[in-house]
């Protein structure tokens, strides 16, 4: 189906030609599921652009075959390049907030791409989008599809974006990081849609991620790419059960376990240098310590959100996101937060942080009761206290403004550093560690990876100087061995700087690594809540079990 020869990319600058992956050869069959992994800024996406012919400006590809069955890529017109995308070749892209148009509804642009490539009315076509929403887990599709993207949560836009993928019936599909944002339930869904689709109509899918486990699962080959390069490929469990090349092991021994806690993740290629970068910017977040440890509580908070009008003289009942939820998050521990995607966990983030306001109930930050949306003003202390690493960083960094101005800005707003320079020398310091060359603060937040912008993330949130961190998925764009590097950091900061952090996460085996103390919600309410081990080794809940039973591991045999 796919056949890729000494395929070499390169980005021209003022520097010189950038190569971003130089001599991949890869060859993907019909109804194959081809992984493909490798840390972030390895040029897995790269590849999978290329292919379909979306390289982003100024870059081209140098060198190298790209055959599409008995089609050259390379030698098609724009015209035949356009009608060959949707048609042959689709995409599933990393990140579906920028995939999705947001003045358009979910149903329109179903209709709009399914019309595009098929002669089909557009009551057809309406039907065949409500059919594929239901295929791929979103409930009351009917209803839903009338939505727009903003309307929906991550893993909802992910769904609408692998409709909109899979609506052409194309020939191969190019799926980069296809469930980074859904949880354990919906990506099991995915996946089986995917091996289904791959099996009975023969798509070939060459399946971009960094979860070691979904590859594991679903993938028939794998190739492990370093630097531009093609380090290791074969059959999946040779690969990943007896890995040959050194990158390969290190990766496999980075992958967090479901089944016990390890005291900290293992690192491939750990820099003993680079932490020093870092010194600076660790000191000052130490100098910025209180001794007296904060936590959070939350009494029977109920989140309502207005649900839209079917009828001009009929107001219908609000749709409740979080329903009289109460939840005690000890000073200086980590609280782990999972569920499905739209139970309510990144409602709840907002809650506290300010950005959604709660119909009812209280929020305790230590002894202070913290005043409800709109009402807590700018400059309450809460705004300082309480930080918020989202899970989009693309939709969260000011593309227009440099990496430094991003990273600086808390440091006047808050008042802990006056002079510019230093601002500049403490920004700085702050990217190196969390893993980043500090010269990235000349840049912007195109310029990096998913992964990197992750990274920038949580230093913008740390230069605040948070006494409550709040990480909603921070490593869900990160492969496992920036996970690992990330993870560590948040883990020494919560030790030294006695920082509280609720951590939501889809990846129960990284909660599994990170949380003292672990809750489950479902549709808004709180199914179960404990100490991380007894929930993961006895839990009480149905829920809880499912959870467990869907994610998606290692075979024991394979595990280092």
């Amino acid at each position: 189906m796919l056949l890729i020869k000494d395929l070499t990319v390169k980005f021209p600058s003022r520097f010189g030609d950038f190569s971003a992956i130089e001599d991949v050869d890869m060859t993907i069959k019909p109804g194959e599921i081809h992984g493909l992994v490798g840390e972030s800024g390895a040029g897995k996406s790269t590849v999978g652009a290329a292919v379909i012919g979306l390289l982003q400006s100024p870059g081209y590809v140098a060198n190298g075959t790209l055959t599409l069955g008995d089609t050259d890529l390379r030698k098609l017109t724009p015209t035949q390049a356009h009608e060959i995308r949707g048609n042959r070749i689709s995409m599933i892209f990393q990140d579906p907030q920028t995939s999705l148009n947001p003045l358009m509804t979910i149903e329109d642009q179903l209709i709009e791409t399914i019309q595009s490539h098929s002669d089909v009315s557009e009551s057809a076509a309406r039907k065949r989008a409500v059919d594929l929403l239901e295929e791929i887990g979103i409930k009351n599709a009917a209803q839903r599809i009338k939505a727009y993207p903003h309307q929906f949560s991550g893993g909802m836009r992910q769904r609408a974006v692998i409709a909109l993928a899979v609506s052409t019936d194309p020939e191969l599909i190019i799926a980069d990081e296809p469930t980074t944002a859904l949880d354990v339930a919906v990506q099991s869904q995915v996946l089986e849609l995917i091996q289904r689709l791959a099996k009975e109509r023969q798509i070939a899918f060459m399946l971009i991620t960094h979860d070691i486990g979904v590859i594991a699962q679903v993938a028939d080959r794998v190739s492990v790419m370093r630097k531009g390069r093609v380090i290791e490929t074969g059959v999946t469990a040779q690969v990943l059960g007896k890995p040959q090349h050194l990158y390969t092991q290190a990766l496999m021994d980075a992958v967090p376990p479901l089944d016990r806690k390890m005291g900290r993740f293992r690192v491939p290629d750990a820099d003993d240098t680079a932490p020093t970068l870092g010194d600076i910017a660790e000191n000052w977040l130490l100098e910025g310590q209180q001794h007296d440890l904060t936590g959070m509580s939350l009494q029977n908070l109920t989140v309502q959100f207005a649900a839209p009008r079917a009828s001009l003289f009929r107001k219908p009942p609000p749709y409740v996101a979080l329903d009289k939820v109460t939840l005690n998050i000890k000073p200086g521990s980590i609280m782990g937060l999972v569920g499905e995607s739209g139970s309510g966990k990144s409602t709840l983030a907002k809650a506290i942080t300010g950005l959604v306001t709660p119909s009812s109930g209280t929020m305790m930050l230590g002894d202070t009761a913290l005043p409800f949306g709109k009402s807590r003003s700018r400059h309450h202390p809460s705004r300082q206290l309480i930080q918020m690493v989202f899970q989009d960083p693309y939709s969260s960094l000011n593309s227009r403004h440099r990496i430094g101005d991003i990273l600086t800005e808390p440091l006047w707003f808050y008042g802990f550093v006056k002079d510019a320079e230093e601002r500049e020398k403490l920004a700085a310091s702050m990217l190196a560690l969390v893993g980043m060359q500090p010269d990235a603060v000349t840049k912007y937040p195109h310029q990096f990876s998913g992964g990197q912008r992750q990274r920038i993330a949580v230093a913008r949130a740390l230069l605040a100087r948070p006494r409550f961190l709040i990480c909603d998925e921070p490593t869900s764009a990160l492969d496992v061995s920036i996970q690992a590097e990330i993870l560590n950091l948040l883990k020494d900061l919560q030790t030294k700087f006695g920082l509280t952090i609720l951590f939501i996460s889809h990846n129960l085996a990284v909660v599994r690594q990170m949380a003292d103390d672990t809750a489950v919600l479902r549709n808004g309410k709180i199914e179960e809540v404990g100490e991380t081990h007894a929930v993961y080794t006895s839990p009480q809940a149905d829920y809880t079990k499912s959870l467990l039973d869907l994610t998606p591991v290692m075979p024991t045999s394979w595990q280092t």
